[in-house]
């Protein structure tokens, strides 16, 4: 008998490779354990993943809205690549849903408020994101605009 959680928080492929054996061993009630815990440990590193760009993600906007004197193109795209990757991790594992992301929001804001502040070294007034600022609000570098604005 496999220790199936511990071996799936190891190595998801050598948990694959003690359940084909269980299988090819008729041990099917002990592979469906294996299984059974496997998909438990990849939707929990999913989830994992879809947490820690949630606080990127916040953690930029912070900023961002805590010191306009210092954005950066940088800024911008980790928003956007924090948006994309998020989409992306919806996109392949369905579960994933707003729903998930709102069961989140309020560890992933607390963090992301904490990080900002300590790469800023200063407090910030933001006590809270809505949906629309983080998902939907388009962010612009001014100097963009500015020199577009100029060109017109």
């Amino acid at each position: 008998m496999n220790n199936w959680p511990q071996l799936s928080s190891a190595s998801p492929y050598q948990t694959a490779v003690a359940i084909k054996t269980e299988l090819i061993g008729g041990n099917s009630q002990e592979a469906m354990n294996g299984l059974r815990e496997l998909i438990e440990a990849l939707a929990r590193s999913e989830k994992r993943a879809l947490k820690s760009q949630l606080v990127r993600l916040m953690l930029h906007i912070i900023k961002w809205k805590s010191q306009p004197e210092r954005r950066s193109r940088s800024w911008l795209a980790s928003i956007e690549d924090a948006r994309e990757e998020i989409a992306d991790l919806q996109e392949e594992t369905p579960s994933l849903d707003d729903d998930v992301i709102r069961g989140l929001w309020d560890k992933a804001f607390a963090m992301a408020k904490r990080n900002a502040q300590a790469e800023m070294h200063k407090r910030t007034h933001i006590t809270a994101l809505s949906w629309p600022e983080v998902f939907e609000e388009e962010y612009e570098d001014s100097s963009e605009v500015s020199s577009q604005t100029d060109k017109a």
